[in-house]
């Protein structure tokens, strides 16, 4: 699920041409377009929605927002590690689906990635 999360405006840049803004989100960060709320200013608080802030929000409704989102832990589901979320729902211990297999802590790159099995039938 998508929420509208308000956030408060941490500072204020152009990005190729477009308004845009760090936001923090009850402790997480995220970069916003402001094209919506082109007046926004640092220090305020807004609406925020698949990365563009709509609506500009006062600080108390914005706090109470963000508290009510933390105590039902949807600000987990929104901002949170998304491999973490599905592993705390299937009830395992590590946040790596494939932690005994060959890709054991973590997705692989380059050679270390190669399947043991085409090294044994001598290809590389």
């Amino acid at each position: 699920m998508c929420l509208a999360v308000p956030g408060r405006v941490l500072d204020i840049g152009e990005k190729d041409g477009t308004r845009m803004a760090t936001v923090d989100f009850g402790g997480v960060q995220k970069e916003v377009c402001l094209e919506y709320l082109p007046d926004l200013q640092v220090g305020e608080y807004a609406i925020v929605h698949v990365g563009f802030a709509l609506q500009r929000l006062d600080e108390e409704s914005a706090r109470q927002t963000l508290a009510l989102f933390e105590e039902l832990g949807m600000l987990q589901e929104e901002f949170g590690d998304p491999w973490e979320q599905a592993a705390a729902q299937a009830g395992a211990d590590s946040p790596w689906p494939f932690a005994d297999g060959p890709f054991a802590g973590g997705p692989v790159s380059g050679e270390a990635a190669a399947p043991q099995h085409a090294q044994e039938e001598g290809r590389p």
